[in-house]
């Protein structure tokens, strides 16, 4: 095999496999402890929310860190914070759980910049849209099966099996990732630093002043926070649906991410231009997986599972298609730091799903919450529209 299923990017992405098993399992855990230990859905959303806003927060200076230090020296050393994070869930309550969270949120601005950037770089431009969506697909791949394991041990009260599972996920993730490799492309010019630094604290001022950074970003944000209240709050609002069953449901949106990333990884736009058609498609999926979801409570498990499936396609397509387009519009000498943000919006996305939707759930009902977020998805459709001619940037040259 050559390209992208090379054995050097294999490497790459079962370490992300590997990485991104133990959230697979917290997902579940931590919103059915926290509820066992009395804590209100805003708590819950809060603590959930705490990770991708960390990651969020570090993001941008991700790729200037690991460019002055290499990628091995930093990936070593965040997969031991990682670990630590990982071993407390072990032993403490909800103040612990925060505070794990936060270190997982450090740990995953650095871990996933790093390797999803060195794969936008190591790539030519026609690959690119599969080499990000192998990525992704391998980072979901965990979610297929860690929700049922999570909901395993929670119903059989096996909580000495959870701390046997985080250790060993922490030490294969640690072993694995300690003699992964990273080879620097030598055919990639050496970017000047000083430059890119001043560029760094510019480039905030990036997410307003360029049309493609913030398109892209408020339409990242705006899903990420439909996919935050799902993973966050389904497994509370399952119990409420006649049949529901969190686990099949996370199972199968997952499973549906790695179906349609593996099928559609060849149809997602690598070209540099803006398909509005197919992006406002997307983020119908999206209002309508979030309805379905709302109106299960009231139409059965049929509409939930359904939601399920839409969900998941979203979520496989929308990520790679916007990465892979800025990849290609963005200017070559602050991309990296511009794509920290515009994933950072993400990250924002999935903690606000949690912190916001959080109370409006409290004050109102999950139900109503995914109406909410389903509203949101459909004023999203008509942001996507795009009446200019599409227009592929210099970053090519």
């Amino acid at each position: 095999m050559s390209g992208v299923m090379s054995w050097p990017f294999l490497r790459l992405y079962i370490l992300v496999l590997l990485y991104f098993s133990a959230n697979a399992i917290l997902n579940v855990i931590i919103p059915l402890q926290g509820e066992s230990l009395g804590a209100s859905g805003t708590t819950i959303g809060l603590i959930m929310g705490a990770y991708m806003f960390t990651t969020m927060f570090f993001r941008p200076w991700a790729g200037r860190i690991i460019q002055k230090h290499g990628p091995i020296k930093i990936l070593r050393l965040i997969l031991i914070i990682n670990g630590f994070a990982l071993i407390l869930y072990t032993f403490t309550g909800l103040e612990g759980y925060l505070v794990a969270r936060i270190l997982q949120g450090v740990s995953t601005a650095f871990f996933s910049m790093a390797l999803q950037i060195g794969i936008i770089d190591a790539l030519p431009e026609k690959d690119r849209s599969q080499g990000i969506s192998y990525y992704s697909l391998f980072s979901y791949i965990p979610g297929i099966m860690g929700p049922v394991i999570a909901l395993g041990i929670w119903q059989t009260g096996g909580m000495d099996y959870f701390t046997v599972v985080l250790i060993g996920i922490a030490v294969c993730t640690g072993v694995f990732g300690y003699t992964a490799k990273m080879e620097p492309n030598k055919e990639q010019p050496a970017e000047n630093l000083s430059e890119q630094n001043v560029s760094m604290w510019e480039s905030f001022g990036q997410l307003v002043k360029n049309p493609h950074l913030f398109r892209c970003s408020v339409l990242m944000l705006a899903a990420s926070v439909v996919f935050g209240a799902i993973t966050t709050f389904i497994p509370l609002y399952a119990s409420q649906v006649p049949d529901g069953n969190a686990g099949v449901y996370l199972m199968l949106q997952a499973g549906t991410v790695v179906l349609a990333r593996i099928m559609l990884r060849k149809r997602i736009p690598s070209d540099g231009s803006w398909h509005s058609p197919f992006i406002m498609g997307t983020m119908c999926l999206l209002a309508v997986a979030a309805q379905c979801v709302s109106f299960a409570v009231t139409g059965g498990v049929v509409f939930f599972y359904v939601g399920a499936v839409f969900m998941g396609i979203g979520q496989a397509i929308l990520y790679p298609t916007l990465t892979t387009y800025l990849s290609f519009v963005l200017p070559k000498l602050n991309r990296n730091v511009l794509i920290g943000l515009f994933i950072a919006m993400a990250d924002l996305g999935i903690s606000l799903g949690g912190a916001i939707m959080g109370p409006v759930a409290d004050f109102s009902s999950y139900s109503f919450m995914y109406m909410i977020c389903a509203i949101l998805g459909a004023v999203m459709i008509v942001f996507a529209y795009e009446r200019r001619r599409p227009v592929t940037g210099t970053s090519m040259n």
